[in-house]
């Protein structure tokens, strides 16, 4: 089959979150179990774009309301990244160094969904199966269907999954001018609430509704920022498919970003190696356990309650911990974390920014990672950390519910809680100190985490089965 991907974020190409890492990874595996998986995103002015080759395979040009584009397609020469990656490029718009966070963001995106179609309608063949992904991507199905210079693209499968159902693209009315000649008979595919939704419009058109892992589906159907009833009602063509890893990149025996590398048989070694060199850099003490949280500093991580439950466990457990933070996000959470670090000297630090390097330093230097998150879809950090024997401590949701066993349970290997407060996160963390003290169990909670298998050939095969009902 010929599947393409369409999709705002894709590692290394350009990322903002698991969004990216899901889409840079899981073409490659479904190349390798024989198809042919493409895919194609916004051409953004990243590291990426200069360093590596590109082919013009198109030029083309569209109106949106009254507004004339003309586009580029770019086809990345090497094929680095183990399968075809198309770039559109759309001067004014789409140049940007930044993947999201413009005040024209709907015109971004809506016209780079509007060139996309406009790209495929003109080839000799048809895919097999479009596949889009999150709301940047969810009016594609809707301009395939009903707008009538596409709509010989009907019959053409459509697949959408959703990452997170909390960002919906929602936009006025006065919007609609933006889209290509459409029916206005199938204006209510379009709204919700008396706006444009793409998302809600992307579950209404598309044939299956994938979300990325099979609790957070469940949780849509009572929590889904207004989208609760539509997910009751399209049930019958949902289905959750965990995300996997890329096992070639998150691999503590072969990554470039850590030193020393290490295998299961000394990751003991390894890691306190790794650790070190994190509290050198960071000013901490290394006979301590280090807790770490990599993220968006955002309200739906719980990202707000962290200095709280720093400031607590540090205070009323003795100094016993160091806590170390990366992330960006709400200027507020990012001030106060920011100006802990005088106060918290020799037991706190943080790094406010995105750095992927830094990110893998700390999955194989920590001994937990905190992931409190008030909605988590599916979840990656969890699954990254323990393929470096970091211990996750995660809030029992979404897809951390189906990645985690409280060690507490028969078969467990690591600490969940039930709710996002400063109380469950501060207990857990107590609990990570108890697990700390005896070596005999940490080692084999390490050893157990380090031999799980959460990488992609599971998942892509999945989604290709799913393809195939598609017929």
């Amino acid at each position: 089959m010929e599947i393409i991907h369409v999709s705002a974020e894709c590692y290394p190409v350009a990322k903002a979150g698991g969004l990216g890492d899901v889409v840079g990874a899981l073409p490659k595996y479904q190349n390798q179990l024989g198809h042919i998986a493409k895919v194609v995103m916004p051409m953004y002015r990243t590291k990426f774009l200069y360093e590596h080759d590109f082919d013009i395979v198109h030029k083309g040009s569209f109106g949106m309301g009254t507004y004339w584009f003309n586009y580029t397609i770019i086809k990345e020469r090497t094929n680095k990244l183990g399968f075809d990656l198309y770039l559109v490029d759309i001067n004014g718009l789409l140049d940007r160094e930044s993947v999201y966070g413009y005040g024209d963001d709907t015109e971004r995106f809506t016209a780079f969904q509007i060139a996309v179609v406009d790209w495929i309608s003109q080839w000799q063949h048809r895919p097999d199966v479009v596949h889009v992904h999150d709301h940047h991507a969810g009016l594609v199905p809707f301009m395939m269907q009903h707008c009538f210079g596409y709509r010989h693209l009907s019959a053409i499968p459509t697949v959408l999954t959703i990452h997170n159902a909390q960002y919906q693209g929602q936009m006025g009315w006065d919007k609609s001018k933006y889209l290509p000649h459409w029916d206005t008979w199938e204006w209510g595919k379009l709204d919700w609430r008396n706006n444009i939704n793409p998302l809600a419009c992307a579950v209404k058109c598309v044939k299956k509704v994938t979300t990325v892992s099979q609790s957070y589906l469940e949780e849509m159907r009572y929590s889904a920022n207004g989208l609760e009833s539509l997910f009751e009602y399209e049930k019958g063509k949902c289905t959750g498919i965990l995300n996997g890893i890329d096992s070639a990149v998150w691999n503590p025996s072969t990554d470039a970003f850590i030193e020393p590398n290490y295998t299961l048989a000394d990751a003991a070694k390894g890691k306190q190696a790794n650790k070190k060199m994190l509290c050198d850099l960071f000013n901490l003490d290394i006979e301590k356990p280090l807790f770490i949280f990599i993220g968006r500093l955002v309200h739906e991580k719980a990202a707000d309650l962290l200095p709280q439950v720093i400031y607590d466990s540090v205070y009323h457990m003795e100094g016993r911990m160091n806590f170390l933070v990366l992330g960006s996000g709400e200027a507020a959470v990012e001030w106060e974390l920011e100006n802990m670090k005088s106060q918290l000297a020799g037991y706190y630090n943080s790094k406010i920014g995105y750095n992927e390097k830094l990110s893998h330093q700390l999955y194989a230097g920590a001994d937990f990672l905190l992931m409190p998150s008030r909605v988590e879809p599916c979840g990656l950090n969890q699954m990254y950390a323990m393929r470096y024997g970091t211990v996750p401590i995660v809030r029992n949701t979404g897809g951390l519910r189906d990645t985690i066993i409280d060690f507490g349970d028969p078969g467990g290997y690591g600490i969940r809680f039930n709710d996002a407060t400063v109380g469950d996160i501060t207990y857990s963390i107590h609990r990570a100190l108890e697990m700390y003290t005896q070596p005999k169990l940490l080692k084999k909670i390490m050893t157990t985490i380090m031999e799980l298998d959460f990488s992609w050939e599971t998942s892509a095969g999945q989604y290709i089965n799913l393809y195939e009902r598609l017929k």
